[in-house]
């Protein structure tokens, strides 16, 4: 009788991955692809139907297929929540872009962070960045810990590794560009000493998408992505995704995929992979966006520091140039204000394109405020220690022309600091100090 799904260790996976020495094998890489990604984006996971045609996959609803006798399904497929043809399609065009062998779709870059983590028997310890996505921070803290796995958190990973592995040390969790301010992490230099101690490298590349940064041909094991962001690009699908190479992997956590349920439907897997088709053009358009920003408020006498790796002052410009396609910096940005946490909500008010929303992403540009928005969970003494201050402000850059985007960010900072003023007693409305 198989055991409980509870009592599954990850333990024979250990062994299967790891050589004699206690080190990672890494496993067969996928081939070099044949296209460059733009043809790979519009084409991966892209099969004309053999019945009618038509060049776009049609939509697949059904949770059931029938069989032609007990146990001889039709095709290959028996019920939606263990694959679905447009599942499939999704996951191997992701797969395809992430230079990967496999991919699997789930309903949430959390759920997808909630599968990874359950596959890891209860004793089991856990390194991580500090500066991660609030989300994962509270999964990490309470909900993995309550089934007994451990995370330690580190805010300079690639000096820590060595004195903070255990025993008990299964995983390494990097997210690069962090949340929210963009820190950076070398992925090979981590994954090199990982492996040496047999410990699998998982790498959070949601804020620069599979066009920007590949994960996996930087030693990482597994990478994962809330394809709500970027991949889907348009603020309408809730999914996430994990792609790896490792056949043992592909069977763990397809097995807890299908065991635990966590799976997209069949209209958001064929809404996001309509999406991954203009991935390329949106990310370098953002990327391009995100770079005329950064440059207007680094010149800015208002704003006191910019977080982005595409800036050459960037202490990660190396690292970016190293992993990132181009040295691209990515649609992602944060910046601190003067005039405090008043100064920074301000801002997020003022704007006349960016606009006041949490995730990112999209074809349209946000502004946030992470201390009382996505990090709000977070307790402040940790926050402040990682960056995330109460006037920092982060911006996802959408694609709109960036000459409209670096003038609505200026002028919205110009408001925000004379408001701000106003509001801490600096000035009344003519100008006479009330302080």
């Amino acid at each position: 009788m198989a055991p409980p799904v509870e009592q599954i260790s990850p333990s024979p996976l250990r062994r299967i991955l790891t050589n004699e020495d206690g080190g990672i094998e890494t496993p067969p890489r996928a081939p070099s692809p044949v296209y460059n990604f733009g043809t790979l984006a519009v084409h991966a996971g892209a099969h004309p139907d053999p019945s009618t045609g038509a060049v776009i996959a049609p939509l697949s609803l059904s949770t059931t297929f029938a069989q032609t006798a007990v146990g001889k399904p039709v095709g290959q497929y028996e019920y939606s929540r263990s694959s679905n043809p447009n599942r499939d399609n999704f996951e191997e065009a992701v797969a395809a872009l992430e230079h990967a062998r496999y991919a699997l779709a789930f309903s949430s870059g959390s759920a997808t962070t909630a599968t990874i983590l359950q596959s890891l028997a209860s004793g089991s310890h856990v390194i991580s960045v500090s500066d991660v996505y609030g989300g994962t921070h509270r999964y990490f803290t309470k909900v993995a810990l309550a089934h007994g796995v451990k995370v330690t958190f580190s805010p300079s990973i690639e000096l820590d590794i060595e004195s903070m592995i255990r025993p008990e040390t299964k995983l390494i969790w990097i997210e690069s560009p962090s949340n929210p301010t963009l820190s950076l992490v070398d992925i090979r230099n981590v994954a090199t000493v990982a492996h040496q101690h047999g410990i699998l490298v998982v790498v959070d590349n949601t804020f620069l998408s599979p066009y920007v940064q590949n994960p996996l041909d930087h030693g990482a094991d597994i990478v994962v992505h809330s394809v709500t962001k970027y991949i889907n690009g348009h603020s309408d699908v809730v999914m996430g995704a994990a792609a790896f190479n490792s056949e043992e992997l592909k069977e763990r956590l397809t097995f807890l995929q299908n065991a635990i349920g966590a799976v997209p439907s069949a209209f958001d897997c064929w809404l996001a992979h309509r999406g991954l088709k203009t991935l390329h053009l949106r990310a370098r358009e953002a990327s391009k966006n995100a770079t005329a920003v950064a440059k207007a408020l680094e010149a800015s006498p208002n704003v006191i520091a910019v977080n982005y790796p595409g800036l050459d002052k960037s202490p990660y410009r190396h690292i970016a140039l190293k992993q990132h396609r181009d040295g691209m910096g990515g649609g992602m940005l944060s910046f601190r204000v003067k005039g405090g946490h008043a100064a920074a909500e301000i801002f997020c008010q003022r704007t006349k394109i960016f606009v006041l929303a949490e995730s990112l992403g999209g074809v349209e540009s946000l502004c946030e405020v992470p201390s009382a928005m996505t990090h709000s969970g977070i307790p402040k003494d940790q926050r402040e220690a990682i960056g995330v201050f109460d006037d920092l402000v982060r911006l996802s850059c959408g694609v709109e022309d960036s000459a409209d985007l670096v003038k609505d960010v200026l002028q919205a900072i110009e408001k925000s600091v004379v408001a701000s003023k106003v509001t801490n007693g600096v000035k009344d409305t003519n100008g006479t100090s009330q302080a």
